[in-house]
């Protein structure tokens, strides 16, 4: 159970909106669930960070990718300039604390990657995002949990 419930919070696809409901519906404690999956989570910004300097660096040396990635990068920044400016780490941080498909730990740092962001604060806001959506997906859990002991 422990194994799986990391393995989920890994996952770009389930992150904390999947481990944390299957860990308790497994049996866990929620706030054990809650622990184990918000530290493995939190471990996502890093390794992503970690594998995409490495993957284009290696990448990077490649004609095409290289003059295909200049352009999706220069046409993402240009798009999203002013909010970045305008919010910084603190749009990061909601970005990913909003426990919705296609946010998260994951995209959050491919976002903050590929925008240029400084990796320290870029990691801190991720991890804060993090902490932020665990609290929320397990008062969601804790809520449907009540619910489900009180109704008939």
């Amino acid at each position: 159970m422990l194994l799986t419930t990391i393995l989920l919070a890994l996952l770009p696809v389930s992150e904390l909106r999947g481990a944390i409901p299957w860990a308790v519906a497994q049996g866990m404690p929620l706030w054990e669930a809650a622990l184990l999956a918000t530290a493995a989570n939190a471990l996502v910004a890093p390794l992503a960070w970690l594998f995409l300097e490495t993957a284009h660096r290696t990448l990077s040396r490649v004609g095409f990718y290289a003059r295909l990635f200049d352009r999706v990068v220069a046409r993402a920044r240009t798009k999203v300039h002013a909010p970045v400016q305008r919010f910084g780490p603190l749009g990061l941080l909601v970005f990913v604390a909003v426990p919705l498909p296609a946010t998260g730990a994951w995209t959050g740092a491919l976002g903050a990657w590929v925008l240029g962001l400084p990796r320290g604060r870029a990691l801190l806001a991720i991890t804060g995002g993090v902490v932020i959506s665990a609290l929320l997906v397990s008062l969601g859990v804790g809520a449907v949990t009540v619910a489900i002991d009180v109704l008939p």
